[in-house]
């Protein structure tokens, strides 16, 4: 078994953030997606202008999974105003857990997926919540065998496709 270091990304990552996110969010909606629409959906969610604002948000936090001093994961989370939907200061959202298509089946996405609840408890959140695209069976069911709950569907826009994602959460209190 590989050990697996997890730590806080910061401003100095911006490259490295850039790297891991379009590679892995390429990986596992390519197939599923128009080129044109990943293409447009990659340029505008990880450019270092919108990551480096995002690293500089103090609502929220990257996570890098390393094998080796080699980032094979990351994390992203969101607290209050800076979740994507709920902004309720009694959660935690999962907003991103992306690991490189050669490192599944790892135990990556279970170390980030753990800090994640680590830092939900240390934060006293009462939930931590996410959501999945509906055609992503293989993440739906790592939530489910985690205990996550659907509780409701919202539009997710990938460039001119809208797509519905699965809302779940998990209650900690």
């Amino acid at each position: 078994m590989m050990d697996i270091l997890v730590r806080r990304a910061t401003l100095h990552d911006v490259d490295a953030l850039q790297v891991i996110g379009r590679q892995t969010f390429a990986e596992t909606f390519s197939s599923g997606n128009s080129e044109e629409n990943m293409r447009q959906y990659l340029e505008e969610s990880f450019s270092i202008e919108k990551l480096t604002a995002e690293l500089s948000d103090e609502n929220a936090e990257f996570y890098f999974a390393l094998i080796n001093s080699r980032v094979v994961g990351y994390l992203k989370l969101n607290f209050g105003a800076s979740q994507t939907e709920l902004k309720d200061h009694k959660a935690v959202e999962i907003e991103r857990i992306y690991v490189l298509h050669e490192f599944h089946g790892k135990k990556v996405g279970q170390a980030l997926y753990e800090t994640a609840l680590q830092i939900s408890r240390q934060k006293k959140a009462e939930y931590v919540w996410l959501g999945v695209w509906e055609e992503n069976p293989r993440a739906i069911h790592f939530y489910k065998k985690n205990g996550f709950v659907e509780f409701d569907k919202h539009i997710f826009k990938l460039g001119d496709d809208e797509q519905t994602d699965i809302m779940m959460k998990l209650q900690l209190t």
